[in-house]
């Protein structure tokens, strides 16, 4: 008997709403990565990947942790369907009253951990980064940004639960625009340190304080032009309050395990020659380019649709909401994860391979990006899964399923990085994605009633995706601006190449994208 041919996931009224909105976030988040970009350029060239390198990105990566943990991860999650649910039921004065409240809680308990931060910093240090204690000179540089850096997190969760009102109400462009904040005033920072200051590393790290507060700042206008004020009614004890509380708990894990991958191996990478964790730094940051682009944009348009089909009980619409976000992300993300890998040499040659940072310093990072980029995939489909669980109010999952990939990165990140060294380290973390999606699909197939209808795209996206790979390591010959600049050609082939194949997504994409663009051109 043969088996029924695969249908593509249906295109819905809240399918093509997500790409809407996840195409206004992925070209906000374009701007961003492209500044950051040119933030990491002039980074590699005032502070190379040595020492102060090393100790400015752990002073920096531990607030950055808490914001993906408490801020724009568990808090965003667990506000949006709390705030839009009392919006509907009772109110935007009710609704407005929650978001009030729940700043009050924020600035007394965040307010409280950054100056328990400050005053502990030297052992909170050592915690994160124990090969630093080696160094004397390193460690009290890394406890001295530390104190600077970590105030970052309160300005940013109060920035997140902006976003969290301003998503709910439809708006997402100006929170997709305040990473942009962050990379112009860390370039400002950087190039003040290195030619006026002398000091790039302090310079940077009060530049992450300003950063933070512009965020903030970013989001009043939009707020106030939807009839939102901080002045009003508000309550220690709303009921709402310990609802978004409730669900932040679990939400803290399952929302970032990928970063908290990450934190862990720069942990491990401190204990490695010194570089280590600068190298898996720079090959972090290129693999978030189109992770943010693209999926977290995504996820982050998906959650306020799959909250109201999971609050109605729609679980037909919901799974083919699902599936839908599930197959656009696959579309994207396999071509990335490749040109990622095959241009890995020219890529950090073209951006970093200036001042400081030597020769040695590109090969190390290019072996990283390789690494990092195989579970690109597999990162990028966790973030609407999670959503999804978050979605049907189950926090408890994706905690768990967090659990055994965070296991799995560090037993085998321990293990690998003996002989692989920061490598060993950068494959673990891909690993652990792929388990981590492997898992959580597999329950959500239990609780959806069916298995997801991407098999299709994600067959041809792979074919089509093993041709831009072979392209991109033919063009690597003619120079490194010629391979760099064959990404838009290659794209756009592969694109084309999926249209006229018929995959959904690839329709999807392009409308989405076309409408944005037809959007700006007539505004």
């Amino acid at each position: 008997m043969s088996r029924p041919k695969e249908s593509p996931a249906p295109v819905t009224t809240h399918s093509r709403a997500i790409a809407r909105n996840a195409a206004v976030v992925g070209l906000a988040t374009l701007a961003s990565r492209i500044l950051g970009f040119v933030r990491d350029l002039v980074t590699a060239f005032a502070l190379g990947a040595g020492l102060v390198a090393d100790a400015f990105f752990v002073a920096f990566r531990l607030p950055n942790l808490l914001r993906s943990l408490f801020a724009e991860g568990s808090l965003t999650m667990a506000f949006i369907p709390v705030y839009s649910r009392i919006r509907e039921e009772q109110g935007e004065a009710a609704a407005h009253a929650l978001a009030r409240s729940i700043q009050m809680w924020l600035l007394v308990v965040v307010g409280g951990v950054c100056i328990l931060a400050v005053i502990f910093a030297a052992p909170l240090t050592g915690l994160i980064a124990p090969g630093f204690r080696d160094n004397p000179e390193q460690f009290a540089l890394t406890v001295h940004l530390v104190r600077i850096c970590f105030p970052y997190i309160l300005f940013v969760s109060a920035m997140a639960l902006c976003m969290g009102i301003l998503n709910s109400m439809g708006h997402f462009l100006m929170p997709a625009l305040g990473p942009c904040a962050l990379n112009v005033c860390l370039i400002a920072a950087a190039l003040v340190g290195h030619y006026a200051l002398g000091d790039v590393a302090t310079a940077m790290a009060f530049g992450v304080l300003v950063a933070g507060l512009t965020q903030w700042a970013m989001q009043q206008p939009a707020l106030w032009r939807r009839g939102f004020s901080w002045r009003g009614e508000w309550s220690w004890r709303h009921p709402g309050v310990f609802r978004v509380g409730k669900l932040m708990l679990p939400t803290v894990i399952g929302a970032a395990v990928y970063q908290i991958n990450i934190l862990l191996s720069t942990l491990l990478a401190s204990l490695l020659p010194t570089g280590s964790v600068s190298y898996l730094y720079y090959a972090d940051r290129l693999v978030q380019f189109p992770l943010g682009v693209f999926g977290v944009a995504v996820a982050t348009a998906a959650l306020p649709s799959l909250a109201k089909l999971a609050a109605s009980d729609s679980k037909e619409e919901f799974a083919e909401t699902l599936e839908s976000s599930l197959g656009l992300i696959t579309f994207i993300s396999l071509p990335s994860a490749v040109g990622l890998i095959a241009l890995s040499g020219p890529i950090v040659e073209l951006l970093f391979m200036r001042g400081a940072f030597t020769q040695t310093d590109a090969t190390a990072t290019m072996a990283a990006l390789a690494a990092y980029g195989v579970g690109l995939p597999a990162v990028a489909l966790v973030r609407p899964y999670v959503s999804a669980f978050y979605a049907r109010e189950n926090t408890r999952t994706p905690v768990i399923v967090a659990f055994v990939s965070v296991l799995t990165n560090v037993t085998l990140g321990y293990a690998l990085m003996q002989h692989y060294a920061h490598v060993g380290l950068a494959v673990a973390v891909s690993v652990a994605g792929f388990v981590n999606v492997a898992i959580l699909a597999a329950i959500m197939r239990r609780e959806v009633g069916r298995v997801p209808r991407i098999g299709r795209t994600a067959l041809i996206s792979g074919l089509l995706s093993a041709g831009v790979g072979l392209g991109c390591l033919a063009v690597i010959p003619l120079g490194k601006a010629v391979a760099i600049g064959s990404i838009p050609v290659f794209g756009a082939l592969y694109v084309a190449a999926a249209w006229a194949l018929r995959v959904p997504e690839a329709r999807l994409f392009t409308s989405m994208l076309a409408r944005r663009f037809t959007r700006n051109k007539a505004a």
